[in-house]
């Protein structure tokens, strides 16, 4: 598959099936944001795998799926739920432009997991004080996100946006996403 195929089918997943994410495609993601770009080298940037059943089983209440969506609609229920997460945070001398850098990192980590069939959603409504708790992340390191993993439990489609304009993600009898997305004329200007 060409990056540009993978661009298009690395959607944010809300329901998965429940295969555990293979130990050595978690290293191999988190390899690829290590060497990932980093402003001035700075390389501030730290990651807790959460792939033990325990551990993903109580992460699975600090984290909130799909905040545009009913609750009973965006939350994985048991059985759907993802099978590893990634909690990614920043050292305390982290420099202005460190959440470039995790952005740089994350797309790197989602796109090698993706790569091999695993799906990703990144997670920003989340219970900081206790998942640095429950994972002993240390108080200097400042927890930015956490993405979940696992195999999709389901399709997600680009379209294009509603005939109201509206880019909100929704879904079909089936709990399948669609995801509007702007025109290319409507975003990029070449001068």
């Amino acid at each position: 598959m060409n990056l540009s195929d993978l661009y298009k089918g690395c959607r944010s997943y809300r329901r998965f099936l429940q295969d555990p994410v293979p130990r050595e495609l978690l290293c191999q993601m988190l390899e690829n944001a290590r060497i990932s770009s980093s402003a001035h080298n700075a390389q501030s940037i730290r990651y807790v795998v959460v792939d033990s059943k325990e551990m993903v089983s109580a992460m699975q209440p600090l984290v909130t799926f799909a905040s545009s969506l009913p609750r009973e609609l965006g939350t994985p229920k048991e059985g759907e739920q993802p099978t590893a997460f990634v909690v990614v945070s920043k050292t305390a001398d982290a420099g202005s432009f460190c959440d470039m850098d995790i952005g740089l990192a994350v797309d790197a980590m989602v796109m090698t997991a993706w790569e091999s069939g695993i799906g990703s959603c990144l997670l920003g409504a989340i219970n900081i004080p206790e998942i640095g708790r429950l994972l002993s992340v240390p108080e200097e390191e400042t927890i930015r996100l956490v993405v979940a993993f696992g195999k999709p439990g389901h399709k997600s489609t680009l379209v294009g946006p509603r005939e109201n304009g509206g880019l909100k993600y929704y879904l079909d009898e089936a709990k399948n996403y669609y995801v509007p997305k702007r025109s290319f004329e409507d975003i990029v200007r070449f001068v």
